[in-house]
């Protein structure tokens, strides 16, 4: 039997099994799965009372909020598109998404009412502006009024097209312009079905939003988490206190976190303050994981930790560092190590490391080449952007410009972007295996490796560091360290001190292209990667 796949199944399935279930929460609220269907049945009632046509896009500026959860589904109910905005981009960068994408309606938060005035002249396409608070200003109307329209009829399956699209994500825009990620409803089903038999959740789990869901590792949770009945938590704004004292409140199981999250948890002063027994799962995304963080994390939650892979092009998860039972360790170090990969592919999933000619290099762990991804996970395409598409999805592979080496098991570890590998002297530098190594040092709180001309070797490694509160360390010391981890050759051959944080992108990624300019300024920089 054919059955459309799409996520409002995973959206009444946990309504159907988990209806009297706490489902999600959300400061002092609290909804039962059946009252969060409801909710999300009446926000497709109200945007199609709107005028909201199949097809047109929804979007939602906002914190991690339960509007906000609703709308991965209450727009797709009705037939449009869902379209999260990162709330981090200035008003500029969101006029720009929102102009291309030509969305009809915006979901807002009262933080950001004042650039709804800007919106008004600069996004013609907007027709209606919606505030999720009862009293925010230069709103057409609030998000309760919306939902108090009536309430839509459970949709008949059969009137689906699973290859419509559901959803469209815009990328951070850390290697250019911000690109819309098409996801049909068959590709965002199929991500929750491989998710949800990679990585541990059921109804008994609680799960914490931590990343935005604007992220792409925030928006990959909510239709398996949905599915599956886990209660989900809503962290408006990351505060490390606060996620310390919701693991104790609410007995949260598992969490998603970038390194710079992690990061902050593990140097938080209210560490060791709260009862934290209750993690089970925490997962690292969105940038390289290493060892040291792995380590430093089951020390501190003693629970599992371990590394995942994936792109806004992927749904985003397409591998996990998830230990297998077939494989065993000789010590906790060579655990710690395969934690921290990009690891396994997911159920559905292909990944091949390949070089420049698209053919399999050896699965040594050596031998560097391009990951390229096909499966039931990988985009539609870009939105409106046939030949950006061709670029990066040939001959059935999507090419990620991540560059990895990879074992007879198929198992990955990425070494860089193409962008960022440094070439110093003819060898190829990774900058993540640098990076990795100065942050193994017990003082240091965030570093980056970029390259900076060199009049004989072309280029070289530049390690920026940032120190932890009330730490001191000379680059002659940190040079002692590395000398222990890396080979000569890959040793940065400057090293600054400098104050934090780094800067970034809305997604939490450390901006290496800024970094990098400040030492290329004025010089032409060779093309990488090839």
């Amino acid at each position: 039997m054919f059955v459309p796949l799409t996520p409002i199944r995973c959206l009444y399935r946990g309504v159907d099994l988990y209806g009297p279930k706490v489902g999600v929460v959300c400061g002092s609220r609290r909804f039962t799965y059946a009252q969060f269907g409801e909710r999300c049945e009446r926000l497709a009632f109200g945007l199609q009372k709107e005028g909201v046509q199949p097809g047109e896009r929804v979007a939602f500026l906002s914190f991690n909020t339960h509007q906000l959860l609703e709308g991965y589904f209450g727009p797709i109910l009705a037939r449009a598109i869902a379209m999260p905005l990162n709330v981090r981009l200035t008003q500029v960068e969101l006029t720009e998404i929102l102009n291309h994408a030509e969305a009809s309606v915006l979901v807002f938060e009262k933080d950001f009412a004042p650039l709804v005035e800007a919106f008004r002249q600069s996004c013609p396409s907007i027709r209606r502006f919606v505030s999720t608070d009862q009293a925010a200003q230069h709103a057409d109307i609030s998000y309760e009024e919306l939902l108090s329209h009536g309430r839509l009829d459970r949709p008949d399956l059969f009137s689906i097209d699973e290859n419509e699209i559901a959803e469209l994500f815009y990328t951070s825009g850390s290697t250019g312009a911000p690109k819309g990620v098409a996801l049909s409803h068959r590709t965002l089903y199929l991500h929750a079905i491989s998710t949800g038999n990679t990585i541990r959740e059921d109804e008994d789990s609680v799960n914490l939003h931590t990343i935005p869901l604007f992220h792409a590792n925030g928006w990959g949770k909510p239709q398996g988490a949905t599915m599956m009945g886990s209660t989900q938590v809503m962290v408006r704004r990351f505060d490390p206190a606060k996620v310390l004292e919701l693991i104790q409140q609410e007995r949260a199981t598992c969490m998603l976190l970038v390194p710079v999250m992690a990061n902050a948890l593990l140097n938080c002063a209210q560490l060791g303050k709260f009862d934290i027994s209750s993690m089970q799962d925490i997962m690292l995304g969105g940038a390289a994981s290493s060892p040291e963080l792995v380590r430093r994390l089951e020390e501190a939650f003693h629970c599992r930790v371990f590394a995942g892979y994936g792109l806004t092009e992927t749904s985003p998860v397409a591998t996990t560092a998830r230990l297998k039972s077939t494989r065993r360790y000789a010590s906790d170090d060579l655990r710690y190590e395969a934690s921290a990969l990009a690891g396994l592919p997911g159920v559905g999933v292909e990944v091949r490391v390949v070089d420049s000619q698209d053919d399999p290099v050896l699965q040594d762990m050596q031998t560097v080449g391009e990951v390229v991804i096909r499966g039931d996970n990988v985009m539609d395409g870009y939105y409106r952007e046939p030949d950006a598409t061709a670029a990066v999805i040939k001959n059935g592979w999507l090419h990620t410009g991540d560059m990895a080496v990879w074992d007879e098991e198929s198992c990955i570890n990425i070494v860089d972007r193409k962008k960022d590998i440094i070439i110093s002297g003819g060898e190829n530098i990774s900058s993540i295996e640098i990076e990795r190594a100065i942050f193994a040092h017990a003082k240091v709180l965030e570093c980056a490796v970029v390259s900076a001309p060199d009049d004989k070797w072309g280029e070289i490694p530049v390690a920026l560091v940032v120190l932890k509160p009330d730490e001191a360390l000379t680059a002659q010391e940190l040079t002692i360290h590395l000398e222990a981890r890396l080979a000569r050759f890959k040793l940065p051959r400057q090293i600054e001190f400098v104050p934090g944080p780094l800067p970034k992108t809305g997604t939490g990624k450390i901006l290496k292209r800024d970094l990098r300019e400040a030492f290329w300024a004025g010089k032409a920089k060779r093309v990488q990667g090839g």
